[in-house]
């Protein structure tokens, strides 16, 4: 239970004894005490006055007096400030506190609560290698993962691609067009990198090829109906709806390609899955569930054949739901797949990490689902994300300006390997063990710099001031925990410590910041928000910093303060690396 609970415990009570009627923890607040005023946690009267009909003073006296005398060994003293009762929490709670907890790996972990979500992310295109927008959705969803499972839940993780349509094809005719036979393994190229060349080179003709039409007196809109290589490539994705054979196999081929450079930056940036979908599997799904919809007048079919949804009532507008030759739309899909993921897994939620753009697209499939009466539709979620900029602005796939996913990683590591230089203290280190460190070093800076941010924000990626050892950044924490692994394997620890012993401030502080590790973790949870772990593992590392450089403990005044100290140490060592594992960032020993 967290200081917070006990003392809203402690507190509920003390008044429901004083006073004679029932109290709930909903009735009065418990923050932090402020650090102007004495004391650890405060106790907020106001709400109190009128249920009790005292007066703010003899209130606090009251209460503050009767939970001391039930509760001596968590309450060492209180005073009162206007309405505030401020209390001051025991020496002897926060070193039992530390003695239980300081070596549990698992401390702020919460117990398994029955329920089981799913996390959908990552949603890649087979037409291109992963991207530096593609990163953040990835890190989010896998941390969300994480954290989900810290606090109870059973977790699956699931991944949507993007195989069909008019933008694979688009990439599989500039290679008929232009590739003349070369492939991944002629070229030396990684398989989406090489997929996603004659997409950005499909771009390049075709827009070549409107011009050229434009230049000839057809109307802009006309040319980029008219240019061959799109006429070819709608051509194509017919033939292949159609079942061509020829259209099939260079499809399942290119794909192929991509699929194999994919499992190559998953494997790098720590990405996984536990269940697959492929859209040319799932895009015509929901059709039935349409039918459905018809029948129960859920959707209304137009003069043209098409079916549509009328959603005006709930302040957006009428959507498409088939088109006139009954193929499936996108959202078509979505409902259909909604309703796979709940049959095969009996999930209790559905989160989808889509980025922002997509925010009218999931508020329609979760209306669709609530309109047709399906037992998941309050359980889809979004978790909607800003986008990823660079200094330089948008990235456009089409157009070749995007930052491909391993470029990125591999100039994290440059930037790793060349800030770890300067500081020169690798020397002791071999090849392989160096290359290891900068991975660790590089990947964490940048997982870090996406997660550190609340996902609803848009952001700005900045290479250099990610790696930075000193700011608010994943390598100021990793140092500082390999900074504690160094101090732990110079230094005896002993499992019991002697009381009384009286805590400086400093010790006192960092042990209190510790505590709140559990009410963090399920924050992060309630809110889905990476951002909060990432905040706060880099004010404990920061703490524990400033607490080193102010109190020896290898030279600590007394043996029993150097094992109080070596204790907190060794409770940071594992809040630190347990938040930054929920990151999905490595902690290094040595560095």
């Amino acid at each position: 239970m967290f200081i917070t609970e006990l003392i809203q415990e402690a507190a509920v009570t003390s008044l429901s004894a004083l006073f004679q009627q029932p109290f709930t923890a909903k009735d009065f607040q418990v923050n932090q005490t402020k650090p102007e005023f004495e004391g650890d946690y405060t106790i907020v009267l106001f709400s109190l006055l009128k249920k009790t009909s005292r007066a703010p003073e003899a209130l606090g006296k009251e209460l503050g007096d009767d939970m001391i005398r039930r509760h001596p060994e968590l309450f060492s003293s209180y005073n009162i400030i206007k309405g505030f009762l401020n209390f001051s929490i025991s020496d002897q709670y926060w070193m039992t506190l530390l003695q239980h907890n300081y070596n549990d790996v698992c401390f702020g972990k919460h117990p398994m609560n029955g329920k089981k979500v799913m996390v959908e992310y990552s949603s890649p295109n087979t037409n291109k290698p992963l991207h530096l927008g593609h990163l953040r959705n990835n890190f989010l969803g896998w941390s969300v993962a994480e954290i989900l499972k810290a606090n109870g839940y059973e977790v699956l993780k699931s991944c949507i691609v993007n195989d069909r349509g008019i933008h694979i094809c688009k990439s599989m005719i500039a290679w008929q067009l232009f590739g003349n036979g070369e492939t991944p393994q002629s070229t030396g190229m990684k398989g989406d990198h090489f997929v996603g060349k004659y997409y950005v080179r499909f771009n390049d003709e075709y827009k070549q090829q409107v011009k050229e039409l434009v230049d000839h007196s057809i109307p802009q809109a006309e040319a980029e109906k008219q240019a061959p290589i799109m006429i070819a490539t709608q051509e194509m994705l017919q033939d292949w709806e159609a079942g061509n054979p020829e259209v099939m196999d260079l499809w399942r081929t290119m794909n192929g390609w991509v699929y194999e450079g994919f499992d190559i930056t998953y494997k790098t940036i720590g990405s996984d899955f536990d269940k697959t979908y492929y859209e040319s599997n799932t895009y015509l799904l929901g059709k039935d569930i349409v039918q459905t919809g018809l029948d129960k007048g859920v959707f209304f079919r137009k003069e043209d054949g098409s079916v549509w949804i009328d959603l005006t009532p709930d302040g957006l507008d009428e959507k498409l739901v088939l088109r006139k030759d009954g193929t499936s739309v996108y959202i078509t899909q979505d409902i259909g797949l909604a309703q796979q993921k709940y049959e095969e897994y009996k999930i209790d939620q559905s989160i989808y990490v889509i980025g922002d753009e997509q925010n009218y697209h999931m508020k329609v499939l979760k209306l669709i689902a609530k309109k047709m009466g399906v037992p998941y539709a309050d359980d889809i979620h979004h978790l909607s994300y800003g986008m990823v900029e660079l200094p330089t602005g948008k990235m456009k796939s089409r157009e070749g300006t995007v930052v491909d996913a391993d470029d990125i990683v591999q100039e994290m590591e440059n930037e790793a390997k060349a800030k770890t230089e300067e500081l020169g203290k690798v020397g002791d280190f071999d090849p392989a063990e160096l290359a290891s460190l900068y991975h660790t070093i590089g990947l964490g800076a940048l997982k870090f710099f996406l997660l550190r941010v609340d996902p609803k924000k848009r952001m700005v990626f900045n290479p250099e001031e990610s790696i930075d050892f000193h700011g608010f950044t994943g390598p100021f924490i990793q140092f500082n925990y390999a900074r504690i692994k160094s101090i732990l394997r110079k230094n005896e620890l002993e499992n019991v410590i002697h009381l009384p012993l009286d805590f400086l401030p400093a010790e006192k502080e960092l042990i209190i910041s510790l505590e709140k590790y559990p009410a963090v973790i399920r924050q992060a949870c309630d809110e889905l928000n990476p951002s909060a772990i990432a905040i706060y593992i880099f004010n404990i590392a920061k703490a524990f910093s400033s607490f080193y450089s102010g109190h020896s403990i290898a030279n600590a005044e007394s043996a029993e303060k150097k094992q109080l100290r070596l204790q907190i140490a060794v409770m940071t060592a594992n809040v630190l690396k347990s938040g930054m594992q929920m990151l999905g960032i490595d902690m290094p020993e040595r560095m």
